[in-house]
């Protein structure tokens, strides 16, 4: 750890960062550990005390959560976290210029061992996610974890459990969830004035090039930590040529569009269908077409949920509309969002925080919109203490991101097929066969031969959605967790 000032900072253009060692917190006795959760929660619920605050992972999204947090009242931030000393000087020189005095950290169980912080937000990569906020829980530290909030079923599970068992205020960042437009549009739809939900359809239109062909095991940069960076995951040698961001398109470390951008529109999607646990039967159709690169996740998939309610149709594509095009397809005019098919009509809700209500012809009879602050919303359940005052508790954090991974396993389990194979697999469905009909015609514009490139036809999976364990699928089973590289183990038991 580093406390420094602007005279110390301009000393040096890198960091002397902080030995590593393992967090003595996570292995002192419960009466301590109760005894720090009793004085933090004290502490912050104090009229005139600041929620001082610190962020891990800040290539990204993180920055946001640097930005959007100093911006709710009373709070504070106090320590950054980065395994990249180049990411972790630019964030903490820009916090100097502005006076603030921080603390730095390479290693996440060094920062969690300090007693001057509250709570954490994590953006790092997926496969971190549910480690850094369950250590960071058994630390006494209140947690806002990027979506998805896990990189398997089973972890996500787990941090739910621990939130619930140490009573820790966690809060998902599918920040859709405090649009007061999105939920009061839902709402009306769920109260019948459309008529019956007939099928929730999420879209992940997004344009997704190529991230190239390696051509052997490429040099890591010198200023990351690559064992913290590669952390629950294997330590490999890196096969692309970018470790940052592309790492969502590799299984290991990331669960493809479907978990990266589509996670949000599955969210809105379970959220309108009112579904409270995982699918019982899950189907998936894709691959990735277009190119041949080092990415192993689908850059074109459909999602198939049978709930008994409706059921959740998702797309993804990460090609244009058509060969040579800058543009993307749209559904409804919705490329990146959700359309709930209604009886009477349906209920659009494109990227951003409105919902519009639209006819059976089509035209727009109704709209709601209006936002507010996420972060002020999990600071404001921060102080009170109540979960239940947060608008994406973990709870609905863990079964969406699950929908991701399920869809994800179903992939990873099937086979290639040709077209009529694929499409006698569907026929008794007439939702899939629709979709699976304009997957195949977005696919022909883009020169995509699925006689020369087969679509995988995926497993169809059975689940419990109490156990949240598939039914006679031990191979599905073994893929809802993973094989976690120590010290860096999700704990089965605290």
């Amino acid at each position: 750890m580093n406390k420094l000032n602007r005279r110390d900072f301009l000393k040096t253009s890198i960091f002397t960062t902080a030995s590593l060692s393992l967090l003595p917190a996570l292995g002192a006795d419960n009466t301590a550990r109760n005894e720090q959760r009793r004085t933090v929660a004290s502490r912050i619920t104090g009229a005139n005390s600041d929620v001082r605050f610190a962020v891990v992972g800040f290539g990204g999204r993180g920055t946001s959560h640097i930005n959007d947090l100093r911006e709710v009242p009373g709070t504070r931030l106090v320590a950054l976290c980065d395994v990249d000393r180049g990411i972790l000087d630019r964030e903490a020189r820009k916090c100097l210029d502005r006076g603030e005095q921080i603390e730095t950290y390479t290693d996440i169980r060094k920062l969690l061992e300090s007693k001057n912080i509250d709570v954490v937000g994590f953006a790092t990569p997926n496969h971190w996610h549910a480690l850094g906020a369950i250590w960071a829980m058994q630390a006494g530290k209140d947690v806002y974890v990027e979506k998805p909030v896990s990189h398997n079923v089973w972890e996500g599970r787990r941090i739910v459990e621990v939130a619930r068992q140490l009573n820790r205020i966690v809060q998902t960042g599918t920040q859709s969830r405090s649009s007061s437009g999105i939920r009061e549009g839902i709402a009306w739809v769920r109260e019948g004035h459309i008529g019956k939900i007939l099928r929730a359809r999420g879209f992940c239109y997004k344009r997704r090039p190529s991230i190239g062909k390696a051509d052997g095991p490429q040099p890591i940069p010198p200023e990351i930590d690559y064992d913290l960076w590669c952390g629950p995951a294997p330590k490999e040698p890196l096969m692309r040529k970018k470790l940052h961001y592309d790492w969502h398109w590799v299984w290991p470390t990331g669960n493809g569009d479907l978990g990266n951008q589509g996670i949000h529109q599955m969210d809105m999607a379970r959220w309108a269908l009112g579904e409270t646990a995982l699918s019982p039967r899950v189907l998936s159709v894709g691959g990735r077409f277009g190119y041949v690169d080092d990415g192993t996740t689908p850059n074109t998939m459909i999602v198939f949920h049978d709930y008994p309610t409706a059921p959740l149709i998702f797309e993804v594509r990460g090609l244009p509309s058509s060969a040579n095009s800058g543009n993307m397809d749209k559904y409804r005019g919705v490329d990146v969002g959700v359309v709930v098919d209604c009886e009477g009509g349906a209920m659009t809700i494109p990227t951003g925080s409105s919902a519009k209500i639209l006819d059976k012809d089509g035209a727009e009879i109704k709209k709601f919109s209006g936002n507010s602050s996420h972060f002020a919303n999990f600071i404001d359940a921060v102080r009170s203490r109540k979960f239940s005052d947060l608008t994406a508790d973990i709870l609905e954090g863990h079964l969406s991101s699950a929908l991701c991974h399920t869809g994800n396993i179903s992939y990873r389990l099937g086979n290639t097929q040709q077209p009529g194979q694929i499409h006698d697999a569907v026929k008794g469905n007439p939702d899939l066969a629709e979709v699976l009909g304009r997957m195949e015609e977005h696919l022909a514009a883009n020169a995509v031969d699925l006689k020369k490139t087969p679509a995988t036809l995926g497993a169809v999976l059975k689940m419990n959605p109490k156990t949240e364990r598939f039914i006679g699928n031990r191979k599905a089973n073994q893929q809802l967790t993973r094989d976690y590289r120590k010290p860096f183990v999700v704990p089965a038991r605290i």
